[in-house]
């Protein structure tokens, strides 16, 4: 194995097992809601295993302040190590996990609690992989390089949704997936114990400048950056906001969507979710290629965010209208949309920060954006059905977040054709 091919799948491993694990309880919602949040009231039970699953978002830009400066200070290599640990040991946990029915109330607390660690382990981990990948890209390739982050975590959707599958089918295997996360994480670890060290670290100009600025901006540099280059901390966060809200609601809350409000089987919204994952598969890739060689990063994002937001309306109308039909196309075509996004925003997001608190800065917009934002849309989603008792309430917060998105990348430096 070369030591480009090692970087290429240590970078997508630990994006497998992060999605994988993050996908599954999103896609799986329906049945742990039922095992861990017991209620007569179906919707009340969602919003208990979404609120789960938002609560370990709310840890990840803690993650990200402190795995971020691991990062900055110990190297990318040390930091992709000790987070896919950590996420193995937080994804056996919950396959382990005894059910509402064996321990009562205390079932859904320690999930949460899990939830909450795991939050923290992958608050890192991400953006170590993005800017390992990026910072050893060849140039004219950051953008490809990138994008193979966000191929492991499609990757990783992907064996969710099979392994979503199962528990669907035989709700009594549901630990299996879980526990499957586990060998995963082990998977990554024997592949990225041994990685060459990053350039950043390996080149003794670039050690002396870092150790230089390492003595301007001793504490966590993801503080430093907001003092630094706050301006560039505020738009990235804006627009790391409308992504995640993008990403969660089209490929985790749309199946549930097709699930509870347009009879669509669980089985089937969620082949369709898989093939949304497939062609993302060829799409993210193919995005960072574009982004290096023909558009420029920031002019393909605001264009898919802009596109997305114009269809985003009819494509949820035509899942009430036409169910399975409306969700084939309504799924097939966001999750293109949101895979040109994935495949450039890695490399843009990456460039915008200086090299000794690349991994800090990156970490904190991204978590705060995909983290928060992201990671709370499938339950806002729900509560905005509640609250207005209308089924397209979830349609006109996409459009928001897209128009946000939108706006703000135009306000961030384009990068792309320039040396890091």
């Amino acid at each position: 194995m070369t030591p480009r091919t090692r970087i290429v799948l240590a970078g997508a491993v630990g994006n497998i097992v992060e999605w994988y694990d993050f996908g599954l309880y999103g896609l799986m919602a329906p049945v742990l809601a039922t095992l861990f949040f017991h209620s007569q009231d179906r919707i009340a039970s969602l919003l208990g295993a979404y609120g789960g699953f938002a609560v370990g978002f709310a840890m990840r830009p803690i993650g990200a302040v402190v795995l971020g400066r691991v990062g900055d200070r110990q190297g990318r290599q040390f930091v992709l190590v000790l987070s896919v640990v950590l996420m193995g040991i937080s994804t056996v946990a919950i396959g382990l996990l005894p059910t509402y029915q064996t321990i009562g109330v205390l079932a859904p607390i320690l999930l949460i609690v899990i939830r909450l660690f795991q939050g923290f382990s992958v608050g890192g981990e991400f953006v170590g992989s993005v800017t390992y990948l990026v910072e050893t890209a060849n140039e004219g390739r950051r953008g490809l390089a990138g994008s193979v982050a966000n191929l492991g975590a499609t990757i990783g959707m992907l064996l969710a949704a099979a392994a979503g599958s199962l528990g669907e089918i035989r709700p009594q295997f549901w630990r299996v997936p879980f526990l499957f996360g586990g060998v995963l994480a082990l998977v990554g670890f024997l592949l990225r114990r041994h990685l060459p060290p990053d350039e950043y670290l390996k080149s003794e100009q670039a050690e002396e400048s870092r150790q230089e600025k390492k003595d301007k901006t001793k504490g966590w540099p993801a503080f430093q950056a907001f003092r630094n280059i706050p301006r560039t901390m505020i738009v990235a966060t804006l627009f790391t906001c409308g992504y995640g809200v993008s990403n969660y609601v089209t490929m985790v809350f749309l199946p549930t969507f097709g699930r509870e409000f347009a009879n669509i089987p669980e089985s089937l919204a969620l082949r369709i979710n898989s093939a949304g994952q497939a062609l993302a598969l060829v799409v993210v890739p193919l995005s960072g290629f574009v982004s290096d060689r023909f558009l420029k990063r920031r002019t393909l994002l605001s264009a898919a965010f802009l596109l997305q937001a114009l269809l985003t309306w009819e494509l949820f109308s035509l899942v009430i209208k036409k169910e399975a039909a409306g969700l084939w196309v309504a799924q097939l075509l966001l999750a293109g949309l949101l895979a040109v996004i994935m495949g450039a925003a890695p490399a843009m997001l990456s460039e915008q920060f200086p090299p000794e608190m690349r991994v800090s800065g990156h970490a904190f917009v991204l978590n705060v954006g995909i983290g928060i934002a992201g990671g709370t849309a499938p339950l806002v989603a729900v509560a905005l059905i509640r609250a207005t008792a209308n089924k397209m309430a979830p349609a006109a917060y996409l459009i928001a977040a897209c128009i946000l998105s939108a706006t703000a990348v135009l306000f961030l430096q384009d990068r792309s054709r320039k040396t890091l």
